[in-house]
């Protein structure tokens, strides 16, 4: 019952915000709401042994007997520090929107609760029905979120990125049903869509033929994926939907939702279908190489600061699509830690954004420069956060890019040579920024905050402290001490690799 409260709690707290009377309350309730959902996560992480592979927790129900569809949810060390990320970041978003998100406030928190569940939901499902179930749910929400409190062209880049997911789903759910059809061979002639059984079939690979049964499953699958990481070069809905979202939906969108993608890739295309995934890592490999050049090269010329974090999230994720394909334990390892310093750093810059942007309406960079003189301490803040964006030892970033940077290299060590390349560009751009900013001749701005009081700027609020403190906290944390995070999933991680090929997700109670 534990993973189903973890999951369903935010909807009951989607109701009970829409139900509440009292505006001015409200947003205390959703606040408390989210920190008693990251007490119940942490009750899971307590009772997580992670010492074992196997799969606990698991709660399984027939839900649709017919088909073979049940309510099946499990935990692994695939999955729980996902859950711990998303549990983390939604009571700091909640608290940051607390000035950006001025109206329709119970639309925006019951939209950011049910989206909660959805990728809750994502990252606990064991029925293939059951995830895509969740996997769909969770583009319902953001389509809000975007839609309604986002920019001037938000109904552009929401549609754009519901076409995008919507039509690499499709062709996930008819991998699924296809299947769900080959079950019988393994369970004795019923149908089923637990991912346990999928893990049995025996699914035809023919190195050189396109059209074998595994090759066409993996692609079906894996387009769904690519496009919700995204995947250069599926990646164009991304950059519109992070500069139109609100701040809010931003940090939602980098800290987990894409997270979803890179997690459908390790928890079912690479097990499902091994033989096609090594077949094919060259191409998911290429493209993540160019993704990290392609990101860090446009991200250089944006004159916009939002848009440039969008296009270095681009960049980013082409390392932990790098990492999972590796196949060996430093790159899925890495690739996994990734997944967590993404949503932390990214997350956090896109936090600061928009604490800048309720300052000045203004995201052009031409127009700032001299920040720091005004803003001291915000100043500190954005620089720590820059320095795990570019992966500085001590950082959280600096683990995960090492981690994968030594699995490219074990893969092949042009792989790492041209990967290293966007290390280096990643900070020209983040730091020629941070000059253009904060430091030199003082901008537009901070000129009209010196002559008019009306446009005076103002250095952190306790409330933004509040914010910013936990994710600088764990910046350091994760860096200095990565086993105490990476410990949970490492078990998990070397199963994978050492049964890629007869992989099989152990159940409840096995060994």
């Amino acid at each position: 019952m534990l993973l189903s409260l973890l999951i369903f709690l935010p909807i009951v707290l989607a109701l009970a915000v829409t139900a509440w009377p009292q505006k001015t309350t409200l947003r205390y309730l959703a606040l408390a709401g989210s920190i008693i959902e990251f007490a119940v996560s942490l009750v899971v992480l307590l009772q997580f042994d992670k010492t074992s592979p196997a799969l606990q927790l698991v709660e399984k129900h027939m839900w649709v007997e017919r088909f073979g569809i049940s309510y099946f949810l499990g935990i692994d060390g695939i999955s729980m520090m996902l859950v711990m990320l998303t549990t983390f970041l939604t009571p700091v978003i909640i608290l940051a929107s607390w000035k950006s998100i001025d109206e329709r406030i119970k639309g925006f928190h019951a939209s950011l609760f049910v989206l909660q569940t959805a990728m809750l939901g994502s990252f606990l499902a064991m029925d293939a029905i059951l995830f895509y179930t969740f996997w769909e749910l969770s583009l319902i929400p953001m389509y809000f979120m975007v839609g309604i409190w986002g920019g001037a062209r938000r109904i552009y880049a929401t549609v754009k990125f519901f076409i995008y997911t919507m039509s690499g789903s499709v062709l996930m759910l008819l991998a699924i049903i296809f299947m769900m059809r080959l079950t019988p061979e393994v369970t004795g002639g019923s149908i089923s869509a637990s991912i346990l059984d999928f893990y049995k079939l025996q699914i035809p690979f023919i190195a050189g033929d396109f059209f074998t049964p595994q090759t066409l499953l993996f692609f079906a699958f894996a387009l769904a994926f690519a496009i919700k990481v995204p995947m250069f070069p599926l990646h164009t809905w991304l950059p519109d939907a992070h500069v139109e979202a609100p701040t809010p939906g931003s940090v939602i969108l980098a800290g987990v939702m894409l997270k979803m993608g890179t997690y459908g890739f390790i928890r079912w295309v690479i097990p499902l279908f091994p033989e096609a995934a090594e077949h094919f890592s060259w191409l998911f490999i290429g493209a993540g190489v160019v993704g990290i050049i392609y990101g860090a090269l446009v991200a250089m010329i944006q004159p916009d600061v939002k848009k440039l974090i969008a296009y270095s999230s681009v960049s980013h994720m082409g390392y932990i699509i790098i990492g999972l394909f590796t196949m060996n334990s430093y790159g899925l390892n890495g690739g996994l830690y990734q997944m967590l310093n993404h949503g932390i750093s990214t997350g956090a810059l896109f936090l600061l954004i928009g604490m800048i942007y309720e300052r000045t309406h203004s995201r052009e960079i031409a127009k700032y420069g001299g920040l720091a003189s005004a803003l001291p301490f915000f100043t500190i803040a954005f620089i720590i956060v820059t320095m795990s964006s570019i992966a500085v030892p001590m950082t959280n970033g600096f683990i995960g890019e090492f981690l994968i940077l030594l699995g490219s290299y074990q893969y092949s060590p042009w792989v790492a040579v041209f990967s290293v390349t966007g290390v280096v560009l990643g900070a020209a751009y983040m730091l020629w920024m941070v000059k253009r900013v904060f430091f030199g001749p003082k901008g537009e701005i901070v000129l009209a905050a010196e002559k008019d009081s009306h446009h005076a700027l103002y250095d952190l609020s306790p409330r933004e402290v509040l914010v910013l403190v936990p994710l600088v906290v764990l910046i350091f944390w994760m860096g200095l001490f990565p086993n105490q995070f990476m410990n949970y999933s490492k078990t998990s991680v070397d199963y994978l690799i050492q049964n890629k090929n007869q992989y099989m997700l152990l159940g409840a109670g096995e060994r």
